[in-house]
């Protein structure tokens, strides 16, 4: 029998590698093959999201053994971006099948290597910490978690401390204590799903209340374990939010329709954006920065915003030539749009674009929304 031919009525006994509930919902349409950026670079069907949810199928009735080469290749050459799921009728949880499939099979020896060093920095909250010590984030050691508090994220605050201090800058409201550790996404994604959840309801008991963050990866992770109604997008929050009475910031900086705080008025931004794979697809958040950009510059609407770039967490990191070759498209488009600037809402987009666009000599910046609004350009 081919992986192909494999549907929920050939599943008369199961591993209980995957929900049930989960694997039966395919109904193997094809509509998803059009939004896989894998299937697009290959066009192999078990580089789909149909193929690979055949494969599952396989896996769980033991039709391929764990150490199948075809198996382990495609976990590990998805990107989870979750494209998939806005367009399946039949509203298959693929981003929940493949944590599965990865946490099935990413132990031991085959889990990427390179995973396993980033899995440990974030593993415990003081290690987490540690790592933000040398750079200026908006976490304040002492301070009490409020109403409403700012993630600082892991990795956010090492690389790019600044977009937690524009986001404080810009709502001083928000309280962002220095004593919280990882959200658990990167386990969640990368074959340690429990200890991802454990850590996301760690967070939440650290920061009760609303959570604004500023890295879609990390919201729909949080969002999916202690519930939407308690995890914002700076973005989303930012809007709902109640403005002051004059207009102004905080701070005073104009974010009114215009060119922007410290920018001329007759020179209006050529601004595009980067939506983060995880706010857009798993939340249906991708309307507010849009919108908040349109307030800022010139919004230039790329045909490739709503495509993963290929950071996907820690894609970049195990698949390096695979995630250069979904990027070259969007620096394509970057390019001739001759965009001023490129926004991103997530961290690991910020570093992929940051790159790809030093590594191309655009003289496009990367800037953080949270920035943007700022006026840090």
């Amino acid at each position: 029998m081919s992986t192909v031919d494999i549907t929920p009525h050939d599943l008369p006994e199961r591993r209980s590698v995957f929900t049930p509930e989960l694997l039966d919902r395919c109904i193997s349409c094809g509509f998803c093959l059009p939004a896989c950026p894998t299937y697009a670079l290959t066009g192999v069907e078990t580089s789909s999201p149909r193929g690979r949810i055949n494969l599952m199928r396989a896996l769980e009735t033991g039709v391929l053994p764990d150490d199948d080469p075809t198996v382990n290749e495609e976990s590990s050459f998805c990107l989870g971006c979750r494209a998939c799921e806005p367009v399946c009728p039949a509203g298959v949880q693929y981003g929940a099948l493949l944590e599965e499939w990865r946490d099935h099979l990413w132990n031991g020896r085959r889990r990427p290597w390179n995973v396993k060093p980033l899995l440990w920095a974030v593993d415990s909250p003081s290690r987490v910490r540690a790592m933000g010590i040398v750079r200026r984030h908006a976490g304040r050691s002492r301070e009490a978690p409020g109403p409403v508090n700012l993630m600082l994220g892991c990795f956010e605050r090492v690389l790019y401390p600044r977009v937690s201090r524009d986001a404080r800058k810009l709502a001083p409201e928000l309280a962002a204590p220095s004593a919280q550790g990882c959200c658990g996404a990167l386990h969640a994604h990368n074959g340690e799903l429990e200890r991802g959840r454990e850590l996301a309801r760690d967070l939440g008991a650290a920061l009760p209340g609303t959570i604004v963050t500023t890295s879609g990866g990390c919201g729909a992770h949080l969002a999916g374990v202690l519930g939407a109604a308690r995890v914002q997008q700076f973005p989303q929050w930012w809007l709902a939010r109640e403005p002051p009475a004059d207009g102004a910031t905080a701070d005073g900086a104009a974010v009114a329709d215009g060119a922007g705080a410290g920018t001329p008025a007759a020179r209006r931004l050529r601004i595009g954006l980067q939506d983060s794979c995880h706010l857009r697809n798993g939340l249906g958040v991708w309307r507010e920065p849009r919108e908040l950009i349109a307030r800022i510059g010139e919004y230039v609407e790329l045909p490739s915003a709503a495509a993963c770039c290929g950071a996907a967490g820690s894609y970049s990191v195990v698949r390096p030539k695979d995630s250069a070759r979904v990027l070259d498209p969007h620096l394509d488009e970057i390019a001739a749009a001759d965009l001023d600037v490129i926004v991103v809402v997530n961290a690991g987009c910020y570093r992929q674009l940051q790159q790809g666009v030093k590594r191309r000599g655009l003289r496009t910046r990367v800037v953080h929304i949270a920035e943007l609004l700022a006026g840090e350009r």
